[in-house]
């Protein structure tokens, strides 16, 4: 037996700084390296690549240290895990970045030299990303090159180029001239599930279509500046308003051509006055009008935004000063006769927010609408965490109509691998098979001759690149080695976890679903993990505009990584939004000390041998017990990848039993200072803190992978924690004592009531006690503990001050000692 105790660990207090230290450690000993040769089930989560942007916000933070929670405990539970670094530095947000920064216009400035700014700007800020995630201590298997991948590298974008030739050679791509969502600070087509909708406030005006031989058509529009473009004007077949307009002509104000009035059940009644513009194109709804009643368009907006010919004297204008001079000219020619504030749901970019316009031009097509029955099978029966998430996914699916445009007029993207013969203009595609990148803005094509005409007099390059949704959608695929590495593919495809918020559902999640069915006929991913967003304490959008989005990474200096890490995962289940507030980051963070000044304490007594359950006393096997318990209790939602029940759980088991009960119970007998114990009991005492103690660091190892990595490594294995396995439940952990869990803590707190009552020390001990009989086994520690020099177990009355135990009926009896 060792003659004096003193803690093992040296440290008073965990220090944040601590984490960097062992950061370089797991680097050093590559700790999270992926054998594809182990032999294990390979697990691999499909990690959302970061979009570089300059500095993580919030959200990014708590998300992504939510994922490794993922990765940290699959891996514990025996999955080799495949968990690489992704950066996705495709698009649209790096070029306006270069243009706003450098004052460049990206048609105007050549093509290699704007790719080469876009670049310089994406290589600082993932320095600033890697940074970040590594001080998180995000898990990723490597964060070398080798083993990583960022979306803009040859290696990447080839294998975005091959898919879609398999696509064409299925007859999956098409192009065709039709309107689409447009967005004018972007420059570029975009998709329908890159649009939202905001409501706004606008202003109805009231206008009057002369009808020859009837009154005129009065009718509202919040678009005025499409007058030039109306085709048709709405009715009703069932509004008795307008009985026999229909078939007539009715004049367009100011420009004085006639359109056809037309019944349609589209007209809504109640709007307005019933009757409908309907202009090429002024909504989605004046898209699909054009296109049932084959009415021909007139375009009257370019892409640059500003109005075209067809609006004769405000040719030229921006939409906005159009619309100003043209309802200035309606009024004045008494064509205006009414007009009223009204609320209005408006398209926007998702990124940029600004309102979309509908303009026609010639994109290429995926096929996407045939594939909607599969997809929504995947759906409904593939595994949701949370599950209700799935319905985000299958509202998304009923709302897809019209087939995925995903050319761009843009230049930071993946280039579409076609060129033009220059004699029949066909698009000519590389033949399947070979894995390479090409540019065909700048390169020759891989065929000297047209396939289709047998010309070899040249060919045009392609100029445009995907849609960045092509690329992104391929990285479940990408990561099992599709179709680089086949092997590796054959063993991980069809255990891939893909995590990502709710908000990209419609995008990321919908395209990986849509692409991988339609190369393999199969689901993209075995689990779908769908988190809420970080929002500020009062539950609104975080951002910098407002003022309520503070950088992380100075919280993470102040609180540590660990801290930041729980907070995530106390602060809400998964699926729901997280409020952050840095007064609740600090409270979390008080749960890291206590883990640290518990393990602290625990470490002055010894790390004895294994031992056998039924040798330890009857209260150290209550005690393991309790922690068997917990771990039965947060096992079911591990399972499903959220971790918030389960840290409750573990937080409260750790510091409200065992180190307010169970510790304090313990003392005594672990130190024997006076030797009321024998020698067995006290290494049975010993024995069961460091049992419970290692049960509860590989519980949290998952969530703050630092403070139990150190704690593990001074007391446990200089190998650390992070190559152990996940608890599991002991079949042999069982106790019949647990049935009087609740009443011994209420007894404690019923003695530790008497003292505070009485002015006493709780240090202070007691003359004589009388308890419940059913506390019997905890007898010589509960005397230990509260200083008791007699204990007496009744059912009856006992003697001295009756004590009723906190949030009970039951009492207890007390004599204190004798004043000295």
């Amino acid at each position: 037996m060792p003659d004096k105790l003193e803690p093992a660990i040296k440290s008073k207090r965990w220090k944040p700084e601590s984490e960097e230290e062992l950061l370089a450690l797991w680097f050093k000993e590559d700790t999270y390296a992926f054998n594809p040769d182990s032999g294990k089930t390979i697990y691999s989560v499909d990690t959302p690549p970061p979009y570089l942007s300059g500095p993580m916000h919030v959200g990014q933070v708590i998300h992504y240290t939510q994922i490794d929670i993922n990765a940290r405990f699959r891996r514990m539970q025996g999955f080799e895990v495949n968990f690489p670094l992704g950066i996705d530095r495709n698009g649209l947000p790096v070029e306006v970045r270069v243009e706003k920064d450098l004052g460049l216009s990206m048609h105007e400035t050549p093509r290699d030299l704007f790719l080469q700014k876009c670049q310089e700007k994406l290589d600082a800020d993932e320095l600033i990303t890697v940074d970040g995630f590594k001080r998180l201590g995000i898990g990723f298997n490597t964060y070398e090159d080798e083993g990583s991948y960022r979306t803009d590298s040859p290696k990447y974008r080839a294998v975005t180029q091959a898919t879609f030739i398999d696509i064409w050679n299925q007859g999956l791509v098409y192009s065709d001239y039709r309107p689409n969502n447009w967005c004018f600070e972007c420059g570029t087509t975009i998709a329908d599930a890159e649009v939202e909708y905001s409501e706004r406030p606008t202003v109805l005006y009231y206008l009057l279509f002369s009808v020859e031989g009837m009154d005129p058509i009065k009718i509202a529009t919040t678009r005025p500046e499409l007058l030039c473009a109306c085709g048709a004007v709405f009715i009703h077949p069932k509004d008795e308003r307008y009985r026999g307009y229909a078939g007539k002509k009715a004049k367009v104000p100011f420009f004085d051509f006639e359109v056809q009035i037309i019944e349609s059940p589209t007209a809504q009644m109640e709007f307005g006055t019933g009757a409908l513009m309907v202009c090429s194109y002024g909504d989605q709804a004046d898209v699909m009008a054009f296109r049932d009643f084959a009415l021909r368009p007139v375009a009257a907006i370019s892409p640059d935004g500003k109005m075209t010919d067809a609006a004769g004297k405000f040719t030229g204008m921006k939409i906005a000063d159009a619309r100003k001079e043209i309802i200035a000219e309606l009024k004045k020619s008494g064509l205006l006769i009414q007009q009223e504030q009204s609320i209005q749901r408006v398209p926007l970019c998702w990124r940029s927010k600004t309102p979309i316009e509908f303009i026609a031009m010639e994109e290429y097509y995926v096929k996407q609408v045939q594939y909607i029955e599969p997809l929504m099978k995947i759906a409904k029966e593939g595994v949701f965490f949370p599950s209700h998430h799935r319905q985000i996914l299958i509202d998304w699916l009923n709302r897809v109509t019209v087939d995925w445009p995903v050319s761009r007029r843009r230049y930071y993207g993946t280039e579409i691998p076609i060129w033009y013969c220059n004699s029949c203009k066909e698009p000519v595609l590389p033949e399947p098979g070979e894995i390479k990148y090409y540019q065909p803005w700048k390169d020759d094509p891989p065929f000297s001759k047209c396939p289709k005409c047998g010309a070899e007099e040249g060919f045009t390059g392609e100029e445009r690149t995907f849609d960045t949704w092509m690329d992104s959608s391929i990285s479940g695929l990408y990561i099992v080695g599709y179709p680089r590495d086949m092997d590796l593919f054959n063993k991980a495809f069809g255990n891939v976890m893909r995590p990502h918020a709710k908000d990209i559902v419609r995008t990321w999640l919908y395209y990986s679903l849509l692409r991988t069915y339609q190369l393999m006929e199969k689901p993209a991913f075995s689990e779908m993990w769908i988190s809420g967003h970080v929002v500020d304490e009062k539950g609104e959008t975080m951002s910098k505009s407002k003022g309520n989005s503070p950088p992380p990474m100075p919280f993470v200096e102040k609180y540590g990584a660990d801290s930041m890490r729980l907070f995530g995962v106390m602060e809400a289940g998964l699926g729901s939004d997280i409020r952050f507030a840095e007064d609740r980051l600090a409270g979390v963070s008080k749960f890291i000390t206590k883990l640290w000044n518990i393990a602290r304490f625990i470490s002055m007594f010894p790390v004895t041998k294994k031992m056998a359950f039924k040798k330890l006393t009857p209260v150290d096997q209550w005690i393991l017990a309790e922690a068997n318990t917990v771990i039965e209790k947060i096992l079911p939602d591990c399972n499903i990848l959220d971790f918030h029940r389960p840290i409750i759980e573990i937080r409260g088991f750790t510091w409200n039993l065992f180190a307010d009960h169970i510790i304090e119970m313990l003392k005594g007998r672990c130190f024997n200072s006076e030797g009321t114990f024998s020698e067995e009991e006290q290494v049975s005492g010993w024995y069961t803190l460091h049992e419970t103690l290692k049960l509860i660091l590989k519980a949290l190892a998952p969530i703050t992978p630092y403070i139990t990595d150190k704690i593990y490594r001074e007391l446990y294995s200089k190998e650390g924690i992070h190559s152990e396995s996940y608890p599991s439940p002991q079949k042999e952990w069982k106790s019949k004592l647990t049935e009087h869990t609740d009443l011994l803590l209420k007894t404690n707190g019923g003695f530790w009531k008497f003292k505070r009552e009485n002015g006493l020390s709780l240090r202070k001990g007691l003359s004589e006690a009388w308890i419940s009989p059913d506390l019997k086994p905890w007898a010589r520690d509960l005397q230990a503990m509260h200083g008791i020099e007699k204990l007496n177990f009744t059912d009856s009355k006992g003697q001295g001050t009756e004590v009723t135990l906190p949030d009970s009926e039951e009492v207890i009896y007390v004599t204190p000692l004798p004043e000295d």
